[in-house]
């Protein structure tokens, strides 16, 4: 692999170093998408449970635990997910 490198490559060297972060995260981009999109979806319910609740409606606490196990869950997975610095 050294060996190619030292050839002196025709590849722009900051595609070079694109390609190379992204081989090492891929998908990087979508997936923060997604994690924000469930993490919203989770956040929405949740609110919307609570405003029922606090309204005097009986909500499950089954449906409750659900909502509040997605929300941790992907604020989680967003904050795992992200960029670490060298």
């Amino acid at each position: 692999m050294s060996d190619f490198s030292s050839r002196g490559s025709k590849l722009d060297p900051e595609l070079k170093a694109k390609l190379i972060r992204e081989s090492r995260n891929p998908f990087l981009g979508l997936r923060r998408i997604l994690w924000v999109t469930l993490f919203g979806s989770a956040f929405i319910g949740s609110l919307i449970m609570l405003l029922r609740a606090s309204s005097g409606q009986i909500v499950r606490i089954e449906d409750a635990g659900i909502q509040i196990s997605a929300l941790l869950l992907f604020g989680g997975l967003f904050f795992f997910d992200r960029k670490k610095s060298n």
